[in-house]
């Protein structure tokens, strides 16, 4: 029995690794229905994610796999991310960080707010980004910034400035590229759906079951840094 669950977990792992669906519908179910229903299962897949620094979540009865901190092998160090976005320095970088934060915001908040639309545009996330960006200069009297975080933000700051405002309302025909705000965020939006967390149909991209299972986690188990900035203070900071 131990070698059958044990080999049953190594399969299950090895689809959830190649991102392959692991859910209670689809070709894996009989997987899924392993792990939820067998406790040895269970047990020996959740020792191979910890022993491996990843995350598992079970959401919606589907499984998604994320990497933890720090993790060298699963996760993305900042050269290779650069090299993903097709950027040259890290305050570029950071300026896609804070992009992402914002589609993010776009649908929650905190863990207990969720925003309930189906899909976002290029033009509001431009949007959003220049109103997070006055928001955080703002709150600079109220909030404890430490020398790098001041620097940080308005190096990004200084750079999405200086980046010209071309967004339409539908997008349409946005280049992925550093030249513009929506050329940003379409590079920004290509990255996320190749990670499988939006599916894009025709300018309007839409969260991915992944992106709501990773994301609703993230603001249940982390502080939100960026989030306290934004909003004035640790009393609002999102967990």
């Amino acid at each position: 029995m131990q070698n059958q669950a044990m080999e049953t977990a190594i399969e299950i792992f090895a689809k959830l690794v190649n991102q392959e669906e692991v859910a209670e519908q689809g070709v894996n179910s009989k997987l899924y229905d392993a792990w939820n229903q067998n406790g040895e299962v269970y047990e020996l897949v959740m020792q191979l994610t910890r022993s491996l620094n990843l995350e598992l979540y079970d959401y919606n009865n589907g499984l998604y796999l994320s990497p933890g901190g720090n993790n060298a092998v699963f996760g993305f160090t900042n050269e290779e991310l650069r090299a993903a976005f097709g950027i040259r320095v890290n305050r570029q970088l950071f300026l896609c960080y804070f992009i992402i934060y914002n589609i993010i915001t776009k649908f929650y908040t905190d863990s207990a707010t969720y925003t309930y639309q189906d899909y976002v545009k290029i033009h509001e996330i431009v949007e959003n980004v220049t109103l997070s960006f006055h928001r955080v200069f703002q709150q600079i009297q109220t909030v404890v910034f430490t020398e790098v975080e001041e620097y940080s933000f308005k190096e990004i700051a200084l750079l999405w400035e200086q980046m010209p405002d071309v967004s339409t309302e539908a997008g349409s025909g946005v280049r992925a590229e550093m030249g513009s705000r929506t050329g940003l965020v379409k590079k920004v939006f290509n990255f996320l759906e190749e990670q499988r967390l939006f599916t894009a149909v025709e300018e309007m991209y839409y969260p991915t079951a992944r992106f709501k299972a990773l994301i609703e986690r993230y603001f249940v188990e982390h502080q939100s840094r960026i989030y306290e900035v934004m909003m004035g203070g640790e009393d609002d900071a999102a967990y």
